[in-house]
């Protein structure tokens, strides 16, 4: 089996025909190995909303209370997972809805106490993944984790994670062909907004040192340092663009390309 192609989307795939499930059935339609790890931050805050439940922020980090596990266990295992699933079957694709909780994939410890019940991944199980991917189906994950080290008697049985971290976590399992990042964004930009179309393990570590990387674009940044230093190709991409992921993929020449050296 040849290695896999990791994929991580956020949320403005849900509910739709969206461009980018339809590459990801036209690239499993070529014979392409595909993973998919899904988000659904907006989502779980709008279902939060729902039930009366407050968004509550650190540092610009989700806290997730029991309360808020729910909701995020409901909403991304479930409402979010399986209508990409839907999609890319009804597309002609074949995927399957996992989390990171199903085969033991995803075993975690809390990350940060401030945080409530967020993990950090700390070891991968891949066998649920390789049987789906033998078979001939896509993993579609959502970013669930069993909290296996270090859990109070008392304590849920799952954790939250995000997906981006996760990603990279998967990819290095895998021994991934790719680590692919599909963002709201062009790619990864210098300190005057410019588009860097290849940086190295090095200069990615200074953008995320010197403050010119900042947000959402550091754990995408630090998966992708994982993933590059195991020999995964990574990038991140606009995937706003019509057939980003295609292009990302049969190119190379999409977004940010980070590379060893």
């Amino acid at each position: 089996m040849e290695k896999p192609i990791v994929i991580k989307i956020g949320g403005a795939t849900f509910g739709k025909r969206d461009p980018i499930l339809e590459d990801i059935v036209a690239l499993q339609k070529k014979g392409k190995s595909l993973v998919v790890i899904h988000g659904g931050g907006s989502m779980v805050t709008e279902w939060l909303k729902k039930q009366g439940i407050e968004t509550k922020f650190v540092r610009g980090e989700r806290i997730t209370d029991k309360p808020a596990l729910e909701i995020v266990a409901a909403v991304l295992g479930g409402l979010a997972n399986k209508q990409i699933v839907a999609t890319i079957n009804h597309l002609g694709g074949r995927a399957v809805g996992i989390s990171g909780v199903d085969g033991g994939l995803i075993q975690g410890r809390i990350a940060n106490p401030e945080l409530g019940y967020v993990a950090g991944a700390v070891k991968v199980d891949p066998s649920v993944l390789e049987a789906l991917l033998k078979a001939g189906f896509i993993p579609v994950i959502s970013p669930i984790t069993d909290f296996t080290f270090d859990r109070p008697a008392d304590a849920p049985l799952m954790l939250n994670i995000n997906g981006d971290p996760l990603a990279g976590e998967i990819a290095t399992a895998l021994g991934a062909e790719k680590l692919i990042f599909l963002s709201d964004v062009t790619g990864v930009l210098d300190k005057e907004g410019k588009l860097l179309d290849v940086i190295t393990l090095r200069q990615a570590k200074e953008l995320i040192e010197t403050g010119t990387a900042s947000g959402g674009m550091i754990p995408k940044l630090n998966a992708c340092l994982q993933a590059t230093a195991n020999k995964t190709t990574t990038c991140i991409v606009d995937g706003r663009q019509p057939h980003a992921l295609i292009t990302a993929i049969e190119s190379n020449h999409a977004g940010t390309v980070i590379r060893a050296r």
